[in-house]
């Protein structure tokens, strides 16, 4: 008998040792000692497995609490948030809506169910993710004090506000322990009244919608045939679960949250079913709808008609809820059917390509300037964007009482995007592009097909400093926004981003000829002011005004009255202890001459003229363009305001860090190049120039610079320190580092596997993990939803690198997604990340040049 024949049999699949000798570590470490005196393509194909699996066994997990960073960090956690503001349209009042800036790890730990896309409470029937306020005040504006609301619910926690049609009133879900109700608030009185009991089923989108005469509202409702019980656990399997395909291509993206089992499906329709009540003011309640699966619900401008959407089976293990079955019809206020204007099957398979759509009719909406006029679109290259044709897409509307084919409006070259609606004659629609990153502006008229659009803007929508900005709007006679029309002339406000620096403006066209004016440029001198909205007939502008150091506040100010500024908010900077650090965005170049650009600020208390060398932590995402003078662009502002929120970098400052964030890292592929082409050399060559860079102005130690990435930067992170030797440690946190488990395409990527086999091999740090020399901090969220960042990504490369022998820690954080949200998470993040850069840049001993010159890919 062979020596392998009296060797342990090891089972890859459940990555376990035989029965008996799961504890044996030994025998594992024997096998180490074997495979080490074999040949290094044999170690190559066989002995990494077996260093994987030892590792994963033969190491213990380490026991720790939470922890809490240093004070220093702390009293920058810590802090109350501002309100979030709204101002209704007529200038009178401002309500100030309140939450705290963390939930609590208890709150995440309450029950969920993950179905179909979806993260659902279903004690509470509202998404478990969800943001809550716990706070209002109502400000008359021209006033000095807010006043606080009366009658507010115990322990609140408020969502899915809802204006009412006169904005005198907005509706609100509140979640109790044991369901969720709505309440009404009215403005004028500062007062919340309780309007449903906790019956309301808040679990999909559109949960309140006001009827036009604003004395009553249709809500989504548990049903009363709800089945008793919902499946948390899961049930006793009565059988396997098969999938198949008739030879059909379906390439999908890798979605979370997917149904699994019949179980999954039999709690996704109880949780997804509700029954429809129109609710009056005095609490009293009819049935509107039997019980269905109810998605979207839409009125139309005028409020005579209601656009319903109700999810179908059968249902799909392979995509989310929003691909499923659908139905789409159109009711009366007395919930009588007009017509069924859309009947959409399973859509398990497209297209290749971003720009893929289904056949039919899609994005059906209502006319913001009409009475009841529904507007929809369909492909002309039968959703294909492989198929070459003149014209992608051609808008349709359809009048009552929507029986028949609409008349067509427009053709479109690119894709359908969106329409500002005017009125009867005017009108600007966008489509774009995904391949080209082309975006085109038509203005038409919409009461006459025989008139040829005019295109009024035609760029690469990832060129900001040719960005013309958006078209003003204001509330129509039916309440709902179309374009701000004076005459011929239609308004636009920009960000104004230019090469010079950021000075937002406000322009005037003449719809007639295109013509512009510049009414407005922001000229602060050392703030920013962002421009959110222009009343026309006013000439006012409702503004907000912050600088590194100013919390953003928010100003009327009157364009005809140069200087008549009314202050409309006065927060406070909670982060004062930061608030004289300096910043600074810094310009500098690659080595190939492209342009870039990152925000640089100083240790707290650095004297600039000493200069005295400092640690780095270099923070960044990478970002992929077609063409270089988009990706050279500049969009950072030093004025704007120094938020150290949960993920940023910016709390070093009080450590003795210098921290460059937001670093432009732009990876090109022009023409016929796809920028993933290149992607490795493009981000160290990025990572090269940002060192350089900082370095050139003498404030940084170069041999103790730390890089960090969150999602695709935490792929970049792993990336850099594979193929480089330009930093002393990593912090990579949600990423995906194994390309091959998102076969079909991930972030800018549309090939698939099959099409493009070096390129996810080359761009996947797993299969890169014996070049791993650099100290690697892994953090990820143990209930990550987001597409392709599966927590096994983590995972598994961990063990590959540990394996192998490389530096790393991997901190898994119970309960949260692919952006963390609990107070103890939060904490014990920066408190690991403290010590990570600590140990491994802060305190790293002078070390010699390498051979290699930095930067050099390996």
């Amino acid at each position: 008998m062979s020596d392998h024949q009296h060797s342990p049999v090891i089972d890859f699949e459940s990555n376990s040792l035989p029965e008996g000798k799961q504890n044996d570590c030994r025998i594992f470490k024997a096998i180490q000692e074997r495979h080490s005196e074999l040949k290094l393509n044999t170690m190559k194909k066989i002995g990494f497995v077996y260093f994987l699996l030892a590792g994963t066994l033969c190491f213990s997990q380490e026991k720790l609490n939470y922890q809490k960073p240093s004070e220093e960090i702390l009293e920058l956690v810590d802090v109350p948030l501002a309100p979030s503001v709204l101002i209704t349209d007529d200038s009178r009042f401002m309500v100030l809506l309140y939450r705290d800036a963390y939930k609590s790890i208890a709150e995440l730990s309450e029950s969920e169910l993950r179905l179909a896309g979806l993260r659902i409470n279903p004690k509470t029937n509202i998404g478990s993710r969800t943001n809550y306020y716990n706070n209002i005040k109502i400000k008359k504006i021209g006033t000095n004090e807010a006043v606080q609301v009366a009658n507010m619910p115990n322990n609140p926690r408020l969502a899915n506000f809802k204006w009412s049609p006169d904005q005198s009133m907005i509706a609100a879900t509140n979640t109790t322990a044991n369901g969720v109700e709505v309440w009404v608030l009215n403005l004028k009185d500062t007062q919340l009244t309780k309007l449903t009991a906790a019956n309301v089923n808040a679990n999909m989108r559109d949960v309140i919608n006001w009827f036009k005469d604003g004395q009553s509202v249709l809500v989504k409702m548990l049903p009363d045939d709800r089945k008793d019980h919902i499946n948390v656990a899961e049930a006793v399997p009565t059988g396997p679960i098969i999938s198949s395909n008739d030879g059909k291509k379906a390439q999908n993206r890798t979605y979370q949250d997917l149904l699994k089992n019949p179980n999954d499906e039999f709690n996704f329709e109880q949780l997804a079913r509700s029954e429809l009540y129109k609710v009056n003011l005095d609490g009293s309640k009819t049935k509107w709808k039997e019980a269905a699966m109810y998605s979207g619900i839409s009125f139309s401008p005028d409020g005579k008609y209601l656009m319903v959407t109700q999810v179908e089976k059968p249902f799909s293990y392979l995509v989310p809820y929003y691909r499923f079955p659908s139905t789409t019809a159109i009711y009366d206020t007395g919930g009588s059917l007009i017509s069924t204007v859309l009947e959409v099957p399973l859509i398990e398979d497209l297209p290749k390509g971003f720009m893929a759509v289904r056949l039919g009719m899609r994005e059906l909406s209502w006319r913001s300037d009409r009475p009841n006029t529904l507007i929809y679109v369909e492909a002309l290259d039968q959703g294909d964007p492989e198929k070459q044709v003149d014209f992608r897409d051609e808008v349709f509307q359809l009048e009552a009482p929507f029986n028949t084919k609409g008349n067509s409006l427009l053709k479109l070259k690119n894709r359908y995007y969106k329409i500002e609606w005017g009125n009867e004659n005017v009108a600007v629609a966008y489509d774009y592009w995904w391949n080209t990153r082309n975006l085109k502006g038509y203005l038409f008229d919409p009461s006459d097909f025989s008139v040829t659009p005019k295109i009024i803007e035609d760029r690469n929508y990832q060129d900001v400093y040719n960005d013309p900005g958006d078209f003003v709007t204001r509330r129509n006679k039916f309440g709902i926004d179309v374009l701000a029309l004076k005459g011929t002339d239609a308004f636009l406000l920009g960000d104004g981003f230019t090469k010079e620096g950021q000075f937002p403006f406000v322009d005037k066209m003449d719809l007639t000829n295109s013509n512009k004016t510049r009414l407005y440029t922001s000229m602060l001198e050392g703030k920013k002011e962002n421009l959110i909205d222009y009343d026309v007939e006013k000439d006012q502008l409702l503004v907000r005004i912050e600088s590194a150091s100013e919390y953003p506040n928010y100003y009327y100010k009157n364009l005809l009255k140069q200087g008549n500024t009314v202050q409309l908010t006065d927060f406070e900077n909670p982060f004062t202890s930061i608030q004289n650090v300096h910043k600074e965005v810094i310009n500098y170049t690659r080595e190939d001459g492209l342009e870039l650009s990152g925000t640089l600020y100083l240790p707290k208390g650095y004297d600039k003229d000493a200069k005295e060398k400092k640690p780095m932590i270099l923070w960044a995402y990478p970002r992929e363009y077609k063409d270089k003078n988009s990706a050279s662009q500049n969009t950072q502002n030093p004025n704007e305001f120094t938020y150290p929120y949960w993920g940023s970098p910016i709390y070093w400052v009080t450590k003795g860090y210098v921290v460059l964030d937001g670093a432009a890292f732009p990876i090109i592929g022009e023409g016929e190049d796809e920028p993933n082409d290149t992607f490795r050399s493009q981000l160290v060559a990025n990572g090269k120039a940002a060192i350089d860079a900082v370095d050139e102005l003498g404030y940084i130690d170069r041999n103790r610079v730390a890089v960090g990435g969150h999602s695709y930067g935490a792929f970049m992170v792993a990336n850099l320190l594979s193929h480089s030797d330009l930093f002393a440690a990593g912090i990579a946190r949600s990423g995906a580092y194994n390309r091959t488990l998102t076969p079909f395409g991930f972030q800018s990527e549309e090939r698939n596997y099959w099409e493009a086999p070096d390129v996810y091999y080359t761009m996947s740090p797993f299969m890169h993990a014996d070049k791993m020399k650099t100290p690697l901090l892994l953090v990820h969220g143990e209930a990550d939803n987001n597409s392709g960042t599966y927590p096994m990504q983590s995972e598994r490369y961990f063990n590959a690198l540990k394996g192998l022998g490389a530096t790393v820690r991997l901190v898994m954080l119970p309960k949260e997604s692919h952006g963390y949200r609990a107070k103890e998470s939060i904490l014990h993040l920066l408190w690991e990340q403290d010590q990570w850069l600590e140990k491994y840049v802060k305190q790293k001993e002078e070390v010699p040049s390498l051979p290699d010159p930095p930067g050099k890919d390996r």
